[in-house]
């Protein structure tokens, strides 16, 4: 029968999650739980095997559950991952995992305590093209990151309770964190609310590493272009990743600036290189259903998931001083 799952929450990205673990042949999906009944309504019709519930406790409750994925809104997702932790299942929970770092280590201590698996949803870290640049970081090529730089703006959807930050940069702080390593030390945040009071459509982050590498992060809901680019500086080569790319999302640029060892002047010592741009060949698969299947995969081998609770907790913390550099006008937070 395999691993018995349900979801609670199953709105726009809740449907793909759903979709994606129904049709994993080691899911076995019992239920599911929404608070709109038009929408179990329309679940129901097509997937008629799946039990359907306005009441979420029904499923957290319910001791045949070995898993439960929640794709609720942000507020709720603490509380549904602590009790479902508690009842002895393994969770699922879409970013960002919690709203309060204190919240997020209560959850990664009982997902430990109980020896169940916490994973949260950085889909980016399981798709294949920013995979492949964090292969080029790994074998050496790009020689020493120095820096990267992010940008993840359109127009829409605009939330009404969390910012631009925290709905958008969850994304560009998981990859940072996965290329530069995990232990920022500050960060620097500014923004602006055009549109609703107290709600920053647009932010610029600066996180700050302890090693001397910068990682910049650009998101906003308000802008005439959709953009989901990433950059990547090395003292070899630099890689520039565009997502909005059908095909070649990728390229790979032989440029950087060479430092000679002898030299009477610094007019001498520094020259310019530039050489091929090669673009790889990249075997694309859906993300979400990687991600999917990832999680599955580390319950069934009790392996840790690579966005496990300890990652989406250190993302829960950039955020936080993020905001709090945010509403303090672009003042570095420390990142504790």
């Amino acid at each position: 029968m395999g691993l018995k799952f349900a979801q609670i929450g199953i709105g726009n990205w809740g449907k793909n999650i759903f979709r994606n673990f129904y049709n994993l042949n080691e899911v076995n999906m019992l239920a599911v739980s929404d608070l709109d009944d038009g929408i179990l309504k329309g679940l129901k019709a097509n997937y008629p095997g799946v039990e359907t519930t306005q009441n979420a406790q029904l499923i957290l409750n319910n001791p045949a559950i070995d898993a439960v994925v929640i794709a609720t809104v942000p507020e709720t997702h603490f509380e549904f991952a602590r009790q479902a932790l508690e009842n002895n299942k393994h969770v699922f929970v879409e970013k960002p995992m919690t709203l309060k770092s204190q919240t997020g280590e209560i959850l990664v201590e009982l997902a430990e305590k109980n020896r169940l698996k916490l994973m949260v949803g950085h889909i980016l870290e399981y798709h294949p093209a920013y995979l492949k640049v964090k292969a080029y970081l790994d074998s050496g090529e790009l020689g020493e990151v120095r820096y990267l730089y992010s940008t993840r703006v359109n127009l829409g959807v605009v939330r009404k309770k969390e910012n631009a930050l925290w709905s958008l940069a969850p994304h560009d702080i998981s990859i940072a964190l996965m290329l530069l390593g995990k232990n920022p030390s500050r960060v620097v945040c500014t923004g602006q609310s055009y549109l609703q009071p107290g709600i920053e459509d647009v932010a610029f982050a600066m996180v700050h590493f302890p090693n001397g590498k910068m990682a910049q992060l650009h998101v906003s809901w308000l802008d005439p272009h959709k953009i989901r680019k990433l950059t990547v500086v090395g003292s070899k080569k630099m890689v520039v990743l565009d997502d909005m790319e059908s095909t070649e999302k990728i390229r790979l640029y032989d440029k950087g600036v060479d430092l000679k060892e002898d030299f009477t002047g610094y007019q001498e010592a520094l020259t310019l290189r530039v050489g091929d741009i090669h673009i790889p060949k990249l075997t694309m698969q859906e993300p979400l259903k990687l991600e999917c299947q990832h999680f599955v995969d580390s319950i069934l081998n009790d392996t840790p998931p690579r966005s496990d609770g300890f990652d989406g907790l250190q993302v829960v913390k950039i955020l936080e001083a993020a905001d709090k550099s945010l509403k303090n006008h672009g003042e570095p937070v420390e990142i504790l």
